[in-house]
């Protein structure tokens, strides 16, 4: 039936009416406990010992889980044993990707003075159907938030969730989580310029290489402390993050969410960034540094999902494979059992920890080539024997569900179990010791697997086993004060996500994080306003994980409109004084690149060369066999990954085309380039016919402009060594750090870990001292 069309006076009333309604109720109790709960969920506030506490499964009596006083271990063991075997099998789930508003919410939206309404009567904070189905039926209580409108909706979507299941059964609260969702190349702001005084819709900080180069473990400790405040003003509790696997490979596409490939500054990044996010202080402590300012961390992804073979991605089945010809194995597990699992802080270790899709080749004792998710000697042997470990383990998303049909398909990924049947992959994971199945709204294949369990062990030992997890899942709900009070002041959010103080914070790290590495006769900075071209940028067709194909584009690569506040900006080289070229560094598809299709069809392996130089290469001196095996499910005929003798072209070789152009249309006056870099590349191809290079990761244009123009000073130190060549990247370990020959330049610098510039000259401070590679 046709819904009527309202009147904008009736959907303006609707929507303050709906706007001002209050969500939840706030009980103080006298040492400051307050207790929030929603009026439409049925439970009751009891009175005890002139206390106040929420009768959470309505039985009209104080247990122990409710009763705040008590320890997280004994409140926790209470409620785990009060579970049915479905309610722990739901809390063993974490969603699968969640917009706010739900795409399937089915409102229509708009705006009047400012405020936003819905024309549908359905609010975009409103839960949709399926996120009531697999709350309810299912029991989910981990919850994965990808991209939310505004931190209103987000705080009131919050609200309506956390009310939703307030009512149900035991009462336990949901448990929201983000990837890392605080630097411009995820927010989509990448031209946006920074206004201090303006705020945002979140603060905006470097990405994982960007915070590395600057070298500084008490800048992350502070990121972490702010982005734990925005995530909790936004409901979300977890943080699927740091990522800290050792970037040794330098063609591997996520290296630029890593610390980079030194072992000794990602060690120290790792624990400052966990101890910001997990510690609360003062009165926002509730125990051991845990409290209502603290977000848990997943750590990921053990043992390290750097060393991928020949650069390729474990998201895909042509990348399944982690390999280690250095003997290296131990050094990638440095950052998890000195950075993440001994903090300085009183949370003492990260929260969490999560897998890679990774199979470690020929790691295990025991000869098994599982993914580390179902790897029993990864899992129980090494991280909870051996490292003592007893957090919770999340596998990373999809690892039970089914393969596509050839390697480069984005579906399942259950690498070494991929002859099992979902519910056996569930049930190989549990006996390996994981606690929780990332991306599964569906508790049934979780309940298989403990009657395949029941079989081979007996009831006991099972629900014991389920009892294990659930506890550990449960502590980490616990710690954080939501089972006394979920619920946010929508105000309060909307103040602190994005506060002037929280976006000057992140944008001082963004200027710290930039890496001069070339000044030739000292052209920068340029302070007086003289006259600069910027050339516009081809942008290739690019596809996406799901295979869809992006439209090419021909435009700038920088908001002119800022740097005209800089600079005078011409068209004609002729009329310039100088040029800035924006480019990005040499990018293979969005899959990382390592596997055609169009190369199997033609009869090969269908494995490439990943490059990281822009003209066509061709891998002369790459490996004769991969050290991996090939695709035994997919493809048996495939036995070997090698690709030596095969030609790529990266998809945006025009950015060395645009830079040699501009240099020969400028003549003799100078240019600067500007690479955001997000894995290590080739700088030779045109590094000595330019005048400046200065090395971003992923921050906004106007850092840089504010660096060029003299306003600040560059600081930043490069995380990750640059290649020689390309024969230094093909001749490398996977798993060995500083193995390459690097690039010297037209000036004499190496650009190597830990090297960059300021207007002196080389950096040498005690950044240096401490981490520098020693000869």
């Amino acid at each position: 039936m046709r819904r009527k069309i309202l009147t904008t006076l009736t959907i303006l009333s609707l929507f303050l009416s709906k706007a001002q309604q209050k969500d939840f109720i706030l009980v103080d109790n006298k040492n400051g406990v307050k207790l929030g709960y929603s009026p439409t969920s049925g439970i009751k506030i009891l009175t005890v010992d002139g206390l106040k506490f929420k009768d959470l499964n309505k039985n009209g009596k104080l247990d122990k889980y409710e009763d705040w006083r008590l320890s997280v271990e004994e409140r926790a063991k209470d409620l785990v044993q009060k579970m049915t075997l479905e309610q722990i099998a739901g809390l063993m789930l974490y969603s699968n990707h969640q917009a706010i508003p739900s795409n399937d919410s089915g409102f229509a939206s708009g705006t009047y003075n400012g405020k936003s309404f819905s024309a549908s009567g359905v609010q975009p904070w409103e839960l949709s159907d399926e996120q009531r189905k697999f709350l309810e039926k299912d029991n989910l209580r981990h919850i994965l938030i990808t991209s939310v409108k505004s931190p209103e909706i987000a705080a009131r979507w919050n609200n309506q969730m956390q009310a939703f299941l307030e009512g149900q059964g035991l009462g336990i609260p949901g448990n929201t989580s983000s990837d890392p969702r605080h630097s411009d190349q995820v927010t989509g702001n990448i031209k946006s310029e920074f206004n201090a005084g303006a705020g945002g819709a979140i603060s905006l900080w470097p990405d994982g290489l960007g915070l590395a180069a600057t070298f500084d473990p008490s800048i992350v400790k502070n990121f972490g402390s702010i982005a734990a405040q925005e995530y909790r003003a936004l409901g979300i509790t977890t943080a699927l993050s740091p990522q800290i696997d050792l970037g040794t490979e330098p063609r591997w596409y996520r290296i630029y969410m890593t610390f980079g490939e030194s072992p000794e500054l990602t060690t120290d990044m790792a624990r400052a960034y966990i101890d910001g996010f997990q510690t609360s202080t003062g009165n926002d402590e509730i125990s051991d540094g845990w409290g209502y300012k603290s977000v848990n961390t997943m750590v990921k992804h053990w043992p390290g999902g750097g060393p991928e073979e020949g650069g390729r991605d474990a998201h895909w089945a042509f990348g399944k494979y982690a390999v280690y010809p250095g003997n290296n194995f131990e050094t990638h597990m440095s950052p998890f059992v000195n950075g993440a699992f001994k903090l300085d802080g009183k949370t003492s270790k990260a929260s969490a920890v999560m897998p890679y899709y990774t199979i470690s080749y020929n790691q295990s004792k025991d000869g098994s080539n599982y993914a580390n998710g179902f790897n029993k000697y990864i899992i129980t042997d090494l991280l909870r024997k051996k490292y003592g470990y007893d957090g919770v383990l999340c596998t990373d998303w999809l690892i039970t569900a089914n393969e596509g049909k050839t390697p480069d398909e984005f579906k399942g990924k259950p690498w070494g179990v991929e002859d099992k049947t979902i519910a056996e992959r569930h049930y190989i994971a549990l006996m390996a010791g994981m606690d929780q199945f990332g991306g599964n709204n569906v508790m049934q294949p979780i309940l298989d697997a403990y009657k395949m369990g029941v079989k081979d062990y007996g009831k006991g030992y099972m629900r014991k086993r389920f009892e294990q997890s659930g506890l550990r899942l449960l502590k980490n709900i616990f710690r954080l004060g939501l089972f006394e009070n979920p619920y946010l002041n929508v105000e309060e959010s909307v103040k602190t996500v994005g506060n002037p103080q929280f976006m000057q914070a992140g944008y001082d790290a963004q200027v710290k994080s930039v890496v001069l590495l070339k000044n030739k006769n000292q052209i920068l900075p340029i302070k007086d306003k003289k006259t600069v071209f910027i050339p516009k940028n081809y942008q290739p067709s690019i596809k996406d994980w799901w295979g869809n194909w992006s439209e090419p584009s021909l435009d700038y690569s920088v908001n002119i409109e800022l740097v005209k506040k800089y600079f005078n900006v011409t068209e004609d080289p002729k009329k310039a004084d100088f040029s800035i070229v924006f480019v990005s560094s040499p990018q293979m598809n969005n899959d990382g690149g390592g596997y055609d299709s169009n190369d199997r069809e033609k009869g090969s392996n269908g494995y490439v060369p990943i490059s990281l130089q822009y003209s066509s290469y061709t891998a002369t001196d790459a490996r004769d066999h991969s050290i991996a095996a090939g695709d035994p499910v997919i493809d048996p005929t495939i036995t070997d990954r090698s690709y030596k003798g095969k030609t790529v072209t990266v998809s945006n070789t025009m950015d060395l085309s645009t830079i040699l152009t501009t240099k020969s249309q400028m003549g003799s006056k100078p240019v600067i380039v500007v690479v955001n870099l997000s894995r290590p590349m080739v700088f030779h191809e045109f590094e000595n016919r330019v005048e400046g290079i200065i090395a971003r990761f992923g921050i906004g244009e106007q850092a840089i402009l504010d660096i060029i123009s003299g306003k600040y000073e560059p600081s930043g130190l490069l995380p990750l060594q640059m290649p020689a060549n390309m024969s230094t990247v093909e001749k490398q370990k996977e798993d060995v750090p500083f193995d390459m020959e690097c690039h010297q330049d037209s000036e004499g610098n190496v650009y190597n870990f830990g090297y960059g510039l300021n207007w002196k000259g080389v950096i040498k401070d005690a950044r240096t001292s401490k981490y520098g590679i020693k000869k």
